[in-house]
């Protein structure tokens, strides 16, 4: 039998909530937070995350939270589900409240742009040393939707001290929810954060008609532009092959569920981004990364011509077609050249 801990999560929307599910399926007392006191009360009242997860009867460990300071209260470590353009604001707000150091895990899949940080960095260069034990990425293919039903998932956590990516690990694992260890935190973020991009470039081409040939070209070269810039950030090449590499890319371009397809399936039928983004009613990640890998391509001078053409379509209003037809009339190249330059960069490091 598990130690029941108090664990705050701070997020409430479906992957949190979801999160927080698992939690407290695990014995655990979990604090939910989430910034609209309507919402909170909503969920304490009827035991369900209507907004989020419709339906689904919320276990009696989580309790809802709107105060911050009550939700923090001797809470050691916290679940950081927020989106990434929200992180800096929240941990401003958690540095504020604490005074003794805490274990942050953070569940978040998403670059920084201008910065280029990585969320584990981001939460590095915002919290005092003072205040932070360890810093943990949790990833992988899962939908919040699968997981809140206790269909079965495996994730992956890593963290620069693995003693740390256990003990999440621990608090998390049960018979439906499996986590894997990795100690390749870089790796884990980057194939977290740009099969977004992916996701949406198959929306597009599902949009668009253009059927499961495209979609699986897009996959497959997909992961080989994720594994460049990865590998030229200092990633293992083959954590790419795992559950945060070819998993999620899997997951996040195939599904119904996976809100990136879904911004880019109106896209490829021709709505307007804006229009996209206000109907969606949750952050669609894959846009701000979109914008942020396109500046790591162009600093680490490594070829991305899926997110090249992504970022055209996003940011300079291209139209979807014109850049799917672009990407198909390339030049010719071998397609082990990808597989052979990366292989020799990480021979040559070590």
């Amino acid at each position: 039998m598990k130690q029941s801990k108090k664990i705050a999560v701070l997020g409430a929307g479906s992957w949190g909530t979801a999160l927080a599910m698992v939690l407290a399926d695990n014995g655990h007392e979990v604090r939910l937070w989430g910034h609209n006191p309507n919402h909170i009360k909503e969920i304490n009242e009827t035991g369900i995350n209507q907004k989020y997860l419709p339906d689904i009867a919320l276990p009696k460990g989580i309790v809802g939270y709107s105060d911050l300071i009550a939700a923090m209260e001797n809470v050691s470590t916290i679940i950081l589900a927020v989106p990434t353009k929200a992180i800096r604001e929240v941990l401003k707000k958690v540095q504020a409240i604490i005074a003794d150091e805490v274990t942050i895990v953070h569940v978040s899949k998403g670059i920084e742009p201008d910065t280029h940080l990585r969320i584990s960095e981001m939460i590095l260069d915002e919290m005092p040393k003072s205040l932070l034990k360890d810093v943990v990425v949790l990833s992988g293919p899962s939908h919040a939707e699968e997981v809140s039903l206790r269909h079965p998932t495996t994730v992956t956590v890593s963290s620069e001290n693995m003693d740390a990516a256990i003990e999440i690990q621990d608090l998390f694992m049960n018979h439906h929810f499996r986590v894997y260890t990795n100690p390749d935190i870089i790796g884990v973020e980057i194939g977290g954060a740009l099969k977004n991009i992916i996701a949406l470039a198959a929306g597009i081409t599902d949009g668009l008609g253009y059927g499961d040939n495209a979609k699986a070209a897009l996959i497959t070269r997909g992961l080989a532009e994720i594994a460049r810039l990865g590998t030229k950030m200092g990633a293992n090449p083959l954590t790419f092959s795992g559950l945060t590499g070819i998993g999620d890319l899997i997951v996040t371009c195939t599904s119904v569920h996976s809100r990136n397809w879904r911004a880019g399936n109106m896209l490829g039928k021709g709505y307007k981004l804006d229009d996209v983004l206000s109907s969606m009613g949750m952050v669609v990640e894959g846009v701000r990364t979109t914008k942020a890998a396109y500046q790591l391509a162009k600093k680490f001078e490594v070829n991305m011509p899926i997110t090249e053409a992504l970022y055209h379509v996003l940011v300079n209003g291209e139209n979807p077609k014109d850049a799917v037809d672009q990407l198909m009339a390339r030049g010719k190249t071998n397609e082990m050249d990808d597989l052979v330059n990366i292989l020799d960069e990480r021979i040559f490091e070590e």
